[in-house]
């Protein structure tokens, strides 16, 4: 009996181990919903294209070793969800974005919504391509998946007309290919292990940087049994936040840039020198670098390293420790250890006074400090940053006790992220708490997405600092160019709270700081999606830079 190209995608997504797609309707792309329903494959539609790209992205960060699904109609359905796509890309999030087109009968005669969807896309994926054989489907999905996991993983973008989607095959000329979603581990040549070894033997000052390559990796394990076996100090960014626990001894993050001036060595696990690490100028020049990633053209980016360990991160640390055991290597870097963590202790004891401030407007680490005490006493969260500087100030307060548990755009630095990722990470884990923090600003590019998170019954909490501004841009335009020319930087006091009553949710206004945790608590025990509107101090001091 034949079936139509829907029902064979997602066919081909269930052997895929897909359990949800995230969609915007369009009539290009419908057949794939009815395919979905008859494989048990979750539907949740949003409100804009971009967030179901974004939510997409979510999905494979929440749940090592799947990808996520985004399906999106052609024309401004597509280049709509080109920014979530991009995101993606620099994130390395490993997704399939199905995309509508016209049908292939009329291709190039000016179809409804017609246009070179692969060409945008091919810059910003690590594969982008056409399906114009209905019976073809299934194998375009599993070359399209192999290419977003393999390697550094990242988007893959598959467009399928519609007369393709619509067609019709038979079974047995559609054969569904095994598809795999996490790439075989690779390890790094012995030889190479041996240099780190020696030159982790002759340094005194050694840090560890875990980034995000950890992460797809599935590397924390092994690299926290390196630390716990060196007493090495280590430090995290992107999403290598959470692969190394709070508890653990080796962890700290308020001492590194004291670290940067003495360090003689240092351990890039999965961390690009980019923008984050000033581009490598912080590192000392006569500090020897040792990188680890799953991919040889990232090593020596910006700084040539001394060693590159280029492979599966997780084999990397354990050939590591193999080679330091069979040689006989033992390395112990305690006291230096200890020396950053008194910086550490002085640095949590200068912002103290501030975490507790009872002025208003109120101080938006006062805030932090609420959700963080909040956040304590829930079990299990998932937190998410969505926008600049409340959400700067709220990754130094609010610890990330575990992998995943902290998510943010990562270094394409997109605002609007917050409720598409909190859709998908309150859908694969409905047993956790979901939080939001956000900025006044980036609520506004997505703060519609309520609207799905009430209808899909996502008990979803978010809370704004609220400071009438976009803060980072605020600032260096006023010091530069006169607080009398503020330009496109400043906005209103919103009642950002009532708009997500008016979308069925739960609202909450505060003042007041000592007004935030029952607010945060009302907002809980609604059982619904809901908002805490915080009114915070707008901060004029500019300390100079522009985060780029």
């Amino acid at each position: 009996m034949p079936v139509h190209g829907g029902k064979l995608a997602a066919r081909a997504l269930k052997q895929a181990g897909v359990e949800c797609i995230f969609t915007l309707s369009g009539g290009h792309i419908m057949p794939i919903y009815d395919g979905c329903l008859d494989e048990g494959i979750r539907i949740i539609d949003v409100r804009h294209e971009q967030a179901a790209v974004h939510a997409a992205d979510a999905w494979a960060r929440c749940n090592p070793g799947k990808i996520g699904v985004a399906a999106i109609t052609a024309g401004p359905g597509v280049t709509d969800g080109v920014t979530g796509v991009a995101n993606a890309w620099r994130a390395n999030s490993p997704i399939l974005v199905f995309g509508g087109q016209g049908p292939f009968a009329n291709l190039r005669r000016g179809s409804l919504q017609e246009m070179d969807h692969v060409g945008v896309m091919r810059p910003i994926t690590k594969w982008a391509d056409a399906c114009y054989d209905t019976k073809r489907i299934p194998e375009y999905i599993e070359l399209a998946i192999r290419h977003a996991v393999s390697g550094i993983p990242g988007p893959a973008f598959l467009e399928i007309p519609m007369d393709v989607f619509m067609g019709q095959a038979e079974w047995e000329q559609s054969p569904i290919p095994r598809i795999r979603t996490a790439p075989p581990r690779l390890s790094p040549d012995r030889v190479e292990i041996r240099e780190a070894i020696a030159l982790l033997g002759k340094c005194r000052k050694p840090m560890l940087m875990a980034g995000t390559s950890v992460k797809w990796s599935m590397a924390s394990a092994a690299m926290n049994a390196f630390l716990d076996e060196t007493r090495m100090p280590a430090y995290t960014n992107g999403m290598g936040r959470g692969t190394i626990p709070p508890t653990s001894n080796q962890y700290l993050n308020r001492s590194r840039r004291e670290a940067m001036k003495q360090i003689d060595l240092i351990i890039l696990a999965g961390s690009l020198l980019d923008f984050r690490l000033a581009f490598g100028k912080t590192i000392p020049p006569t500090a020897k670098i040792i990188q680890l990633d799953m991919d040889a053209t990232l090593i020596g980016m910006n700084r040539g390293a001394d060693v590159g360990l280029v492979g599966n991160l997780a084999c990397s640390f354990e050939l590591l420790l193999e080679e330091m055991k069979n040689e006989g290597v033992k390395l112990d870097f305690s006291s230096w250890l200890s020396e950053l963590r008194e910086i550490e202790t002085a640095a949590e004891k200068k912002v103290e006074a501030a975490l507790y401030s009872d002025e208003t407007p109120i101080d938006p680490q006062r805030m932090c400090r609420e959700v963080r005490d909040w956040l304590g006493d829930l079990g299990e969260s998932i937190v998410i940053g969505d926008g600049g500087d409340i959400v700067a100030t709220a990754a130094k307060i609010l610890p990330v006790p575990r992998e995943g548990a902290w998510m943010d755009p990562g270094p394409l630095g997109t605002l609007g992220v917050g409720m598409p990722f909190a859709l998908a990470a309150q859908a694969s884990h409905p047993d956790k708490r979901v939080v939001i923090v956000y900025g006044d600003g980036s609520f506004g590019l997505n703060g519609f997405e309520y609207d799905t998170a009430v209808r899909f019954e996502l008990p979803i909490i978010g809370i704004v600092g609220n400071d009438g501004a976009w803060g980072q841009m605020m600032r260096p335009q006023g010091a530069v160019y006169g607080w009398d020319r503020l330009q496109g930087t400043l906005l209103n006091y919103t009642r950002y709270d009532k708009v997500v009553e008016a979308l069925g949710g739960h609202g909450e206004y505060c003042t007041r700081p000592e007004e935030i945790r029952p607010a945060l608590d009302r907002a809980a025990a609604s059982g619904k999606p809901a908002l805490v509107n915080v009114v915070i101090r707008q901060d004029r001091e500019y300390k100079g830079g522009i985060y780029v």
